[in-house]
């Protein structure tokens, strides 16, 4: 059971081909379904791994990498068919891609990179979930309206250049104290 959480990341992963699958034959339904399912698994691993110390190093891993993967192939994919506009696919994996190249020059730099993801961060994913699953709602039921899409985007992007400026200064003021220390 200990290792249910990375399982259900690695589920989570094996969503996003017949979710990009659903998208390109327009079948919304199916894409908001199995989308829906990728969303809630998220909360699911999470909760399991707090609730019963089910975390392992693989999970710290495993599980944003899931997320990262979901979310840009879904976002580009989207983008791609016309769904969401190029400029919000573009800020989503323009922060991820920005997030995983700091982390990669912390680790080679300055060391093992200790941290949780912020409420910011949480508040990103959250509304990057919401809105796929409102454009994928709106191309199967017509609901909610553009205007609601339109202000969902702005909040998503909002957020998305906020917690990707917010990893920028977590990483620049972790490597910089030790500096100044020594």
């Amino acid at each position: 059971m200990r290792h249910l959480p990375n399982l259900i990341c690695l589920i989570r992963i094996g969503l996003i081909w017949p979710i990009i699958a659903a998208l390109q034959r327009a079948n919304m339904p199916a894409a908001l379904g199995l989308f829906a399912l990728a969303g809630f698994s998220d909360g699911l691993d999470g909760y399991l791994a707090k609730r019963f110390n089910w975390t392992s190093e693989l999970g710290k891993v495993l599980d944003p990498l899931a997320d990262k993967l979901l979310l840009i192939t879904v976002f580009v994919e989207l983008a791609w068919l016309g769904m969401i506009p190029w400029w919000l696919a573009a800020a989503v994996v323009a922060r991820d891609v920005m997030i995983a190249l700091g982390a990669l020059v912390y680790r080679l730099w300055f060391g093992p990179l200790r941290g949780r993801p912020t409420i910011v961060s949480k508040i990103n994913t959250a509304l990057q979930l919401l809105y796929v699953m409102l454009i994928t709602l709106n191309a199967a039921a017509g609901v909610p309206p553009r205007e609601v899409l339109d202000a969902v985007a702005a909040l998503t992007l909002a957020s998305t250049v906020l917690s990707g400026l917010h990893y920028v200064v977590s990483f620049t003021r972790r490597a910089w104290t030790p500096a100044r220390a020594a």
